[in-house]
Formats: C-alpha cells, sequence, structure tokens
C-alpha cells in the first residue's frame, strides 16, 4: 500500500466550517498541541482536515515507536520520508481488512455480469500532478497521496473531488473538475490504460495511476461493460475491488478514534470514542 497521508471528511474529518480560523483571528488550528500551518496563515477547509489527519497518523505512529520521538512536521503541510514510511506501516498494522469470501466475490459478479469486459468503455476524472523539469518528485508524490486519501475517503457526491481538480490539477479538465467524459482503452496511454480498464473498480481509485504526464489520482464514475467475462477470469479484481472498500471503511473509522483520543483545536473532525466495527 502506498497511501501515506490522509485527510477528508470521509476519512471521519468532514464536519462543517463553523470552527475553521476566521480571516480577522486566524488562530493557530493544533493536534495534541502541535501547530498545522504558521502563525497568521489561513488554509481552505479542505487542506486544513488533510493535515490534521495526516497529523494524527504521525503522532499514532511515534506511539506505536513506528517513528522516531524527534520527528516533527513541517507547517507546510509535508511528512518527513520516515514519516510517510511510518504511517504506512501504521496503517498496515492497524486496518486488519479480512479478504472478501468467494460468496461474496460471487454475489458481486452475479450482479454485475458483464463489468470488466472486452470493449469497455469508462466515464471518469482525474487530479493530475504533473512532473516536470524541476519539479520536487518526492514532495510532489506526498502531496499526491495526501490528496489522495482525502478524496478516497469523501462521502459528498463528488464536490470535493472537483474542488481538488480546480486547485491541484495541472490539466485543462481541472477548471471542468477534472472530468475526462467517456474514453476507451485506445483513448489512454498505454500505461494509464492498464491501470484503469479491466477491472470492476468503481469510484476514487486507491493508488495514484502513473503515466509519462505524472502522477493522477483517478476516480471511475461510471463503467460500461463490455462483453461479459465468467467468474474464474475476473474473481481477482472483484476480490481487490470488495476488499478496497473495506479499507477505506476501516480508515474513516480509525481516524474518527484517532481524533475521539485527540485534543483538536482549530479544525472540525468527526470522532468516536468507542471502537468500531471495521
Amino acid at each position: 500500500m502506498s497511501n501515506t497521508t490522509c485527510g477528508s471528511g470521509g476519512c471521519g474529518c468532514a464536519g462543517s466550517t463553523d470552527n475553521l480560523p476566521q480571516e480577522d483571528a486566524a488562530p493557530v488550528a493544533r493536534i495534541n498541541g502541535v501547530p498545522l500551518h504558521a502563525d497568521g496563515e489561513i488554509l481552505p477547509p479542505d487542506a486544513l482536515r488533510q493535515r490534521a489527519c495526516t497529523e494524527l497518523l504521525r503522532q499514532q505512529a511515534q506511539r506505536e515507536g513506528l517513528l522516531s520521538q524527534d520527528d516533527a512536521p513541517g507547517l507546510d503541510g509535508a511528512t518527513s520520508a520516515e514519516a510517510s514510511q511510518a504511517i504506512e506501516r501504521l496503517l498496515d498494522q492497524a486496518l486488519q481488512v479480512p479478504e472478501p469470501s468467494e460468496e461474496a466475490c460471487r454475489r458481486y459478479h452475479a450482479a454485475h455480469p458483464t463489468l470488466g469486459g472486452q470493449g469497455e468503455r469508462v466515464r471518469m476524472r482525474h487530479v493530475l500532478f504533473a512532473v516536470t523539469p524541476g519539479v520536487d518528485v518526492k514532495l510532489l508524490r506526498q502531496r499526491a497521496e495526501g490528496v489522495l486519501l482525502d478524496l478516497r475517503c469523501a462521502d459528498d457526491d463528488g464536490a470535493r473531488f472537483a474542488a481538488a481538480a480546480g486547485q491541484w490539477s495541472n490539466c485543462p479538465s481541472g477548471q471542468e473538475g477534472g472530468d475526462l467524459g467517456w474514453l476507451s482503452a485506445e483513448d489512454c496511454a498505454p500505461e494509464f490504460a492498464r491501470e484503469v480498464f479491466g477491472t470492476q473498480e468503481v469510484g476514487v481509485l486507491s493508488r495514484l495511476v502513473h503515466s509519462r504526464f505524472g502522477l493522477h489520482v483517478v476516480e471511475v464514475c461510471e463503467r460500461q461493460p463490455g462483453q461479459e467475462l465468467p467468474f474464474e477470469q475476473v474473481r481477482t479484481s472483484v476480490a481487490l475491488m470488495l476488499r478496497q472498500q473495506a479499507w477505506v471503511n476501516a480508515l474513516r473509522q480509525y481516524l474518527q478514534l484517532l481524533a475521539g483520543e485527540a485534543e483538536v483545536e482549530g479544525v472540525h473532525l468527526d470522532a468516536a470514542d468507542t471502537p468500531l466495527v471495521q
């Protein structure tokens, strides 16, 4: 799993903007006393939630002994390479997501018998983080991974994705909420098509999609199925999709628990004080 930073309403970090910093006062938002931005800086709500959720995970990694106590976040929202790796290990340990059963996979295939078939078309949108000469690829990846988890966990009918595309995407489609319309595999760069087509995944993909243009956060809005394929040919893809859905739910619940145990100032996070069923 390559996702190492997080932040969103759907991850247990969504909420109103009632408690966000106001322009006249601009208080510093903090997690357990750790500032999320510089004094006087005003962040958009989504960016502030993203930093808050990342900081929750970073501090938990320290408590679990996965990250040195000397590690400290910057005020620009970026985490150290060590922190990113520690958060990845933390999520691997904390999110115990069982593999979907054969019965569950067969039920899904029975309800969607043509998904993944040949001749498929996909309606999608994306946020492109372009790799250009001189760009700091490490920082670019960290930013892209943060946006990825933010959007994976959102549950707002796509409003947050459209806003992120307008803010971050280096593609002209960003002005249209990242919308790429209906595409076939032949319409895309081969390396991009291999990541998007031939599976049953719908929604924000769980991984960054790499292409010759850069790093993409991709949302599959709808699939137009091709020729029906037997269950044996799509078993692996169906199981992967069901597991990813369970992982997102587990991440949301985990962040709610961390928020419930933390001292949160200046940013509204959904919180829970009792364990939730993953």
